[in-house]
């Protein structure tokens, strides 16, 4: 592999990371955060539609994909000022967190926007540059990158709350963002000698027509409704466990420790696990079989807050199991997807389907406050475990409409 490829897989790392920064903050950090101040169950599940941009992206995507400035590099145009952007933002979180919560929560809003925008250009980056043998090696820059920033901002910065304040977490975030910032303005982009930029109106309709036929096959709406609800009941449980270890007297640095950072390492090696598994036995079987394990921490997790345990050694054991098989079921759910996208418009397609995943989550992830605040912690996790059971039967019913009708779409 050349030093040009080898530089443009870490910059794929560190931007990939970056992204994973704010989104780290808000998935661990924040729940702890608010809870911290007394806010309710109720208002910390809302707080996770702060992840919206990541699931309407792709109604701008074309636009990243149309309009740029060739000398500058078709990808180039969109990341760079999105980066500025990005750690922009993080400098002025430093100072919000002091203003109050309005303010933070405008600002952690703003950076989902600019790293779910960039992300647009940063996957379209790594398609354009690397060969089909080194997509491999992108994938891991692009899960490992991202979950790495989860780690980062939503375990080990957190955990450092022992030592700093909150609003220092945002400074060390932006040194951060930095890295990738210096590495993309000496990045040299091949033009791309597309002098069609303005024929948007064109491409929309194209995509459209041909994403409206797989939508008539018998079984994509299967397909759609299975991504939709995969994770509907596990996202409840991962919101609120968060809340009710700090209601059952654990302290941040711990929470950021056990559950930000051992869980979030679990995570990837779960991802790599997952991707392994679809390659060996296909991508159905890996999914099924990836959904299966997915239950047995789930039930843990809900035998735990029935009994009301919170040691340190059940919490880190069921911490690492949700997030281990819960990584292994994103991946092959993700190569399960892309088996299923229409290679015509592969990167339109997937972005679609990677919306609907995002946007299946958000009501579970919502609502999920207003179960636990009327409930109990007990019963909005037994609910979220007997929905992420339910889910798996789609599949089956998926496989079946699609060997029945084979030759439709």
């Amino acid at each position: 592999m050349s030093k040009r490829k080898i530089y443009s897989l870490i910059l794929l790392f560190f931007l990939y990371l970056s992204q994973g920064l704010p989104f780290g903050f808000q998935a661990t950090a924040l729940p702890v955060f608010l809870r911290q101040r007394g806010v309710s169950l109720s208002l910390i599940g809302y707080s996770t539609a702060l992840a919206l941009p990541w699931m309407l992206k792709f109604l701008w995507a074309p636009l990243i994909d149309s309009f740029y400035i060739d000398f500058i590099g078709k990808r180039k145009s969109w990341i760079l000022p999105l980066q500025c952007l990005l750690l922009i933002s993080m400098i002025c979180a430093f100072f919000s967190v002091r203003w109050g919560l309005l303010p933070l929560v405008v600002n952690l809003l703003a950076m989902n926007f600019f790293a779910a925008t960039q992300d647009i250009a940063v996957d379209g980056l790594a398609v354009d540059i690397l060969s089909e043998s080194e997509l491999g090696s992108g994938n891991i820059a692009q899960v490992v990158g991202y979950k790495s920033g989860m780690i980062i901002s939503g375990g080990v910065l957190v955990a450092l709350t022992y030592y700093f304040s909150w609003s220092h977490l945002f400074i060390f975030m932006s040194l951060i963002a930095l890295l990738p910032l210096v590495m993309i303005i000496f990045f040299r982009e091949k033009p791309s000698g597309d002098l069609k930029h303005f024929q948007l109106r064109l491409e929309l309709k194209d995509i459209f027509l041909i994403f409206w036929d797989s939508l008539k096959t018998p079984y994509f709406k299967w397909l759609l409704l299975f991504i939709a609800t995969y994770k509907s009941g596990e996202i409840i449980i991962d919101v609120m466990f968060k809340p009710f270890l700090v209601d059952r007297g654990l302290s941040p640095s711990d929470i950021g420790l056990w559950v930000g950072t051992y869980g979030m390492i679990a995570s990837v090696a779960g991802s790599f696990f997952g991707g392994c598994l679809s390659s060996s036995i296909g991508v159905y079987r890996g999914l099924l079989v990836s959904a299966i394990n997915r239950l047995f921490p789930l039930l843990f997790i809900s035998f735990l807050s029935y009994m009301s345990v919170t040691a340190k050694g059940y919490v880190i054991a069921s911490t690492l199991l949700e997030h281990f098989f819960g990584g292994a079921l994103t991946t092959s759910l993700f190569a399960f997807m892309m088996a299923n996208c229409d290679k015509r418009i592969s990167a339109t397609h997937y972005t679609a389907l990677a919306s609907v995943e995002v946007f299946g989550k958000s009501p579970g992830a919502i609502f999920s406050g207003v179960i636990a605040e009327k409930l109990g912690y007990f019963a909005a996790f037994s609910l979220g475990t007997a929905i992420s059971a339910a889910v798996i039967f789609i599949l089956p019913i998926y496989r079946y409409s699609k060997e029945k009708y084979p030759g439709e779409g």
